[in-house]
């Protein structure tokens, strides 16, 4: 029976094709759609995850999410240091700056002061990070080094060379390295330099600490040291690296129209595959019917004819479903390879596969009930009229 339906289903070239065609667009269109949304939401929280080396981030209470700055006291730094179970704690500066480059434009760029002393907070402490250049070099006068992505932006195909220099607040800023960054929300080209280089490109302000980093000590978890630096500082916010990720995209999910701009795409995307897919079932149960009438005739139970139809959406679902996540993981391939100049935003976790294939379930069980009935209230005797 089994060989009979798949048979019946292959019969109409055209509306086999019809169907796959319905099921795979559908699912093209809500994984490559959901892959990019994943994308954006993790290019939010770059910064958190190029940081390396330290236990938890200490801000301001009020700060929302990672570009969200706060600027905060030098004795914020000491106050963190004094609470215990603290191994170490040390100085970031994040902010945006306005580099003048040789041609006499302006651009606008991330800039990231790590500690002097230790240097963390530099993505280069990770082994294949840094592609030109020491980490060393951020301890020479004037010295920052570039994203990747920033040079592409700025420089185009031409290739890297240390000594490019570009102007930031009226003071000289001599490029020595190369960094692999992941791409950031603004696209904007990230420097990173020392604490003390990066408050002289921007305007001096009265406060100009943005984030503590801080390391706890052996035994002590992230979390039970978060909560004992805000009880003790009562003015201050400690997250995890995790804690602070998600916070980020909560924030970009609860204050921006991404979700629900992308969320309606998706959902027309399911939409679309059950009308296509659900009308081309229907057309093709219908003309089917006889087939259906000859089995019911010959003894076949409801069950079995359920089974049957089952299978053959199952079959339609499968195929269509492999269509298009493959096309939209072919989609991400090529659009991360054509699209050098610019961070792509593509991401394709393991949930997008099983959200995907959850909605082509629904979709091929829809297009199956609307078939059902037809054959289950069908006659045998249709077959001698």
């Amino acid at each position: 029976m089994n060989w009979v339906a798949l048979k019946m289903l292959t019969g109409d070239k055209a509306k086999y094709l019809g169907i796959v065609f319905g099921v795979s667009f559908a699912a093209l269109l809500m994984a490559q759609q959901s892959a990019i949304f994943c994308g954006l939401m993790r290019n939010t929280t770059s910064q958190i995850r190029d940081i390396q080396g330290a236990d938890l981030w200490v801000m301001d209470r009020n700060v929302q999410f990672v570009d969200d700055t706060k600027p905060l006291s030098e004795n914020a730094l000491y106050r963190v240091r004094g609470v215990e179970g603290v191994r170490w704690a040390v100085r970031l500066y994040k902010g945006m700056g306005r580099a003048r480059l040789d041609d006499g434009n302006f651009q606008q760029v991330i800039i990231l002061g790590v500690d002097d002393a230790t240097l963390v907070g530099a993505p280069a402490l990770e082994q294949g990070k840094l592609l030109h250049g020491k980490l060393e070099d951020l301890r020479r006068p004037d010295a920052v080094i570039m994203d990747e992505f920033g040079w592409r932006y700025l420089y185009g195909k031409e290739p890297f060379r240390p000594g490019k220099t570009i102007e930031m607040n009226d003071k000289r800023a001599v490029i020595v390295g190369l960094a692999k960054c992941n791409p950031t929300f603004q696209t904007f080209p990230i420097l990173y330099c020392t604490y003390t280089q990066a408050v002289k490109y921007v305007p001096q302000e009265r406060k100009t600490l943005t984030f503590i980093l801080a390391k706890a000590e052996d035994g002590i978890t992230p979390e039970t040291l978060c909560s004992r630096i805000e009880e003790q500082t009562g003015d201050l916010r400690a997250l995890t690296d995790e804690q602070f990720f998600w916070t980020t995209i909560g924030y970009y999910l609860k204050r921006t129209g991404i979700p629900i701009n992308f969320g309606i795409t998706v959902a027309l995307g399911f939409f679309v595959g059950c009308a296509i897919a659900g009308q081309t079932f229907y057309l093709f149960t219908v003309e089917n019917l006889k087939q259906f009438g000859s089995l019911k005739a010959m003894g076949v139970s409801n069950l079995r004819l359920v089974q049957m139809i089952m299978l053959q959406a199952i079959v339609v679902g499968t195929i269509g479903y492999g269509l298009g996540v493959g096309g939209a993981a072919l989609f991400g391939y090529v659009f991360e390879r054509v699209v050098t100049n610019a961070p792509p935003a593509f991401h394709f976790p393991w949930q997008v596969l099983a959200i995907t294939a959850g909605a082509v379930a629904v979709i091929i069980t829809i297009s199956a009930a609307v078939s059902l009935r037809r054959v289950l209230v069908l006659e045998p005797a249709v077959v001698f009229r």
